[in-house]
């Protein structure tokens, strides 16, 4: 049995307003490095055997407070990158409501592939396969993952068994954490969301 909590990064100053993808250069603000060192505190009496970050800026500077504090390094795995938004990155939101193809991806996210990016299918494929590996390497442990908000939903989805055009029911806000359990024979969602204390 793997425990798995499921960490989106802090706030940044592009949230809410632009696809910032895969954009290098993208660091938390003033709120959000307040909030990884929040989540450090709410995590500090969970016993952590590794922590793992997407490679982005914002992931890696949400997870090093949390790592610092259990004397662990922060391990960085592509397999929790965010999603490519390919010809979408660093696009603000008001301009991108209007397309037609960006309102497809929100309605068939299964179907609709990203122009000159990935398809959210793709991304959880990677998502799931990347916590696979972290299943057979940590045994009976818990860890952490630093990954984005639409990875941690679609890896929700895929253990929830939520259809990928229903995955926006799902909330992930800066610096939440889920928790995921998951066994030889099924997986449990046990928290979704969680931003306040955390129990496990």
């Amino acid at each position: 049995m793997l425990n798995l909590l499921l960490i989106r990064h802090a706030l940044t100053d592009s949230v809410g307003k632009r696809l910032s993808g895969r954009l290098p250069g993208v660091s938390l603000n003033n709120t959000g490095r307040e909030q990884a060192q929040q989540l450090a505190s709410r995590l500090a009496n969970v016993p952590l055997a590794a922590i793992y970050s997407s490679p982005l800026e914002r992931a890696v500077e949400t997870a090093e407070p949390v790592a610092n504090l259990h004397n662990l390094k922060t391990l960085i795995s592509p397999d929790f990158l965010e999603i490519d938004f390919g010809d979408w990155t660093n696009a603000t939101f008001e301009k991108l409501q209007g397309q037609t193809q960006f309102q497809h991806f929100n309605s068939f996210r299964s179907q609709t592939r990203i122009p000159g990016g990935e398809m959210m299918l793709e991304a959880q494929t990677r998502i799931i396969a990347g916590i696979e590996k972290l299943y057979h390497q940590h045994q009976q442990q818990t860890i952490a993952v630093v990954s984005h908000s639409d990875l941690i939903k679609a890896a929700l989805a895929y253990y929830g068994g939520i259809h990928l055009d229903m995955f926006q029911r799902i909330e992930i806000s800066p610096a939440s954490v889920s928790v995921i359990q998951i066994f030889p024979e099924t997986a449990k969602i046990l928290v979704i969301n969680d931003t306040g204390d955390l129990k496990i």
